[in-house]
C-alpha cells in the first residue's frame, strides 16, 4: 500500500512538473514570439505539444545519460578487464573499436581502436 502511494505521489509530481513547464513555455512564447516574429499566441495544450515535439526531434526517447548501469557495470567491467590476458585485452579493444566506430575510422586512425 505504501509503495502504491509513493508511485502515485511521484506520478502526480511528474504531471504537475510537466504542467508547470508547459505553462512557462506557453507564457514565454506568448510574451516574446508574437512581438518579435509576429507569430500567433498558443494555448496550454499547444505548449505541451510543442514540448513533446521538441523532445522527439532533439532528445529522442532513449535512456538518457545513464551509462550501462552505473557503478555496478563499471566495477564488473573492471574486474573482467583485470582478469584478461594481454592478448584478450587487445582482442577486446579491436572488437570494441569496430563496434563503436565505422570501419573507415578504424582504418584511417588505428589509434582509435586502442
Amino acid at each position: 500500500m505504501k509503495k502504491v502511494l509513493i508511485v502515485l505521489g511521484f506520478g502526480l509530481l511528474a504531471i504537475g512538473a510537466m504542467g508547470l513547464f508547459a505553462y512557462v513555455t506557453m507564457s514565454l512564447w506568448n510574451w516574446l514570439l508574437p512581438v518579435i516574429f509576429g507569430l500567433p499566441l498558443i494555448t496550454f495544450w499547444q505548449a505541451i505539444g510543442l514540448l513533446i515535439l521538441s523532445k522527439i526531434i532533439f532528445g529522442g526517447f532513449g535512456r538518457g545519460g545513464r551509462s550501462h548501469g552505473g557503478k555496478r557495470w563499471k566495477h564488473r567491467m573492471k574486474r573482467r578487464w583485470m582478469s584478461m590476458s594481454p592478448e584478450q585485452r587487445d582482442s577486446y579493444k579491436t572488437s570494441y573499436a569496430h563496434h563503436c566506430y565505422d570501419e573507415n575510422t578504424v582504418k584511417q586512425n588505428p589509434e582509435a581502436s586502442e
